[in-house]
């Protein structure tokens, strides 16, 4: 009988803790979870148990989340500190090849690892990803930067409070912003609550915060809404100056890649209520100078397409009345969309 293990694995980069079936085959197909920001491994466990028994599941911490050692993020980088990681830990257990899974954030640094070591990926799921041009700061299909300086993305637009919230280890729902309303108003669809809510609020709680970590440093932009990416941290890693993956289509070889939505996602979406520019133009943000949503959806299907265009087969599955965490709101759809994938 399988049952969920959660260790620490000593790699040559940091020590990283992983959940793994521990009834698995060691020489079965391995196929590596990779959560998103605010988050941790914690929120893959659900999908760990649903994989036939000739699959190696397991969902990895990423640095500064979990139970994974919280060294500094390098957002000059982009995040290849998290998909160097990853590699880390393949090598470390021995994993030559796998199929990847990569939710919000953790669709960035699957693509990241993809686009540098593509021998040594099987598939490639991404489920809510980043837009390959990162979050904020850009426009149009193609990636434009809305400023030189990467204006509006960044540590800078992070809201302090949710933050404060999350520092101070806050459980509860009284606030708008606290992990626990952000989680069910945010992470899902609402009014959907998960049987196993408090286990989620926890993962989210070992988020560690300060310029290192998240939200990361900021600095001052002349240009609206008045701030610009830093150099540290985990929302910089992701400002379109630092992590930008627009020549994806050039790798050989190339992995089927499956990207699955939410349809109703309210944070990657061409209509974000976490992008500044969006807020802006619906007066949440003040000062707005008419600078356009990042068209988040629409920037990743332009990588996609262009990949399947050089030869790569990709296959976009939209769900219907789901957010941001479909492969828990739909694990049903989400599964058999992800088995077809590792299948290919």
């Amino acid at each position: 009988m399988t049952s969920l293990r959660t260790r620490r694995v000593p790699t040559d980069r940091l020590t990283q803790q992983i959940t793994e079936l521990t009834g698995a085959p060691s020489d079965g197909e391995a196929v590596v979870f990779v959560h998103g920001n605010v988050s941790s491994s914690v929120f893959w466990h659900p999908t760990l148990t649903t994989l036939p028994d000739r699959y190696r599941p397991l969902a990895v911490d990423l640095r500064g989340f979990g139970g994974t050692d919280p060294l500094p993020v390098d957002a000059t980088r982009g995040v290849r500190d998290y998909a160097d990681d990853l590699g880390a830990l393949l090598d470390a257990l021995d994993i030559e090849r796998a199929h990847l899974v990569g939710w919000s954030m953790g669709g960035g640094v699957a693509l990241q690892y993809l686009r540098d070591n593509p021998t040594r990926v099987g598939s490639l799921t991404l489920v809510n990803p980043v837009s390959p041009y990162g979050f904020g700061g850009t426009r149009e299909a193609d990636g434009t930067l809305n400023s030189p300086d990467g204006a509006g993305s960044g540590g800078g637009t992070a809201n302090d409070a949710f933050v404060r919230h999350l520092a101070e280890g806050d459980r509860g729902e009284d606030s708008p912003v606290s992990p626990r309303t952000v989680l069910t108003a945010c992470y899902v669809k609402p009014p959907l609550r998960f049987e196993h809510e408090d286990a989620y609020v926890e993962a989210m709680l070992t988020t560690r915060t300060g310029d290192d970590h998240y939200p990361g440093d900021s600095t001052v932009s002349t240009t609206w809404p008045g701030v610009a990416p830093g150099t540290r941290g985990v929302l910089n890693c992701l400002a379109p100056t630092h992590f930008r993956i627009d020549d994806l289509h050039l790798i050989e070889p190339k992995p089927p890649v499956l990207w699955v939505r939410g349809e109703d996602d309210v944070i990657v979406s061409d209509t974000s209520m976490f992008d500044l520019a969006h807020l802006g133009s619906i007066d949440v943000v003040p000062g707005w100078d008419g600078t356009p949503a990042q068209p988040m959806i629409a920037q990743t299907r332009h990588v996609l397409d262009r990949y399947a265009a050089a030869g790569g087969r990709v296959r976009e599955v939209a769900v219907a009345d789901a957010g941001h965490a479909v492969h828990l709101e739909r694990p049903d759809e989400f599964g058999k969309a992800l088995l077809e994938v590792l299948s290919a």
